[in-house]
């Protein structure tokens, strides 16, 4: 048998920087759902905490997005399917078995009706296609295992009220921004057409405001789809490499 390759360095920042968002997520969610005592005081803090908790959980499911192009970790293809079963799992009880085929249906006919995550019937309304959205993600196992976890919290000592504060909303939110920011800005039809087959767009956000948004996937959407084997943090240099090829 030959000897297992070494990580590459992008593979090593790649996985410093799942452990930092991994790390994090785990310490409010534990934090929140077992430790968190209300309070009039504490309400301000509980509202920071969970909007950073939904930035994180963004963070999870573009880490697992990475994994389902073998981006995180390039030649290994187990390390990417455990990394990005453990992001989905902790993120919302997804399976990554599940979204995988349906993610690649994307990249191979984006914008068409064979494209899962698009919706040909309301190319320029948010509401229609978010619907459709979510319940194209959302299944009747997924709920199923949330319950399991959450009867599992309970009977731990944790309160409805905070599993629904630190993992349920949190959450949604991040559905929310992966939605708005990284599916449907991209992809949705608008007066200007398409610079390609592709069928997607960036925007001018900057680097900061990207990360922020959707680390990166809304800001750099048209740049993944260019080069989808790149992992989200060098998504920036995409750009800048078609931007210097283009002089």
């Amino acid at each position: 048998m030959p000897p297992a390759s070494k990580p590459s360095r992008d593979t090593l920042v790649s996985a410093l920087l799942a452990g930092a968002i991994g790390a994090a997520w785990l310490l409010i969610h534990l934090g929140g759902i077992f430790l968190w005592r209300w309070s009039t005081a504490t309400a301000p803090l509980a509202v920071l905490l969970i909007v950073t908790q939904a930035w994180l959980s963004t963070g999870l499911f573009i880490i697992a997005h990475d994994c389902m192009h073998g981006s995180f970790a390039p030649g290994h293809a187990r390390a990417n399917r455990i990394v990005g079963t453990l992001c989905l799992g902790a993120y919302a009880a997804l399976s990554f078995r599940a979204l995988y085929p349906k993610h690649h249906a994307h990249h191979a006919a984006p914008g068409t009706d064979r494209d899962p995550d698009f919706h040909v019937g309301a190319p320029r309304r948010a509401l229609p296609w978010f619907v459709r959205f979510f319940s194209g993600y959302y299944t009747h196992g997924q709920i199923a295992r949330i319950t399991l976890a959450a009867i599992l919290y309970m009977l731990l000592g944790a309160s409805l009220v905070n599993i629904v504060a630190f993992w349920a909303v949190p959450a949604l939110v991040a559905l929310a921004q992966l939605f708005f920011f990284g599916t449907f800005l991209p992809h949705r039809h608008d007066d200007t057409p398409f610079a390609d087959h592709h069928k997607a767009r960036s925007n001018a956000l900057s680097p900061l405001a990207s990360i922020a948004t959707c680390f990166h996937f809304g800001a750099y959407h048209h740049e993944h789809h260019l080069s989808p084997q790149t992992p989200w943090w060098r998504l920036p240099g995409v750009r800048e490499h078609v931007s210097q090829a283009l002089r």
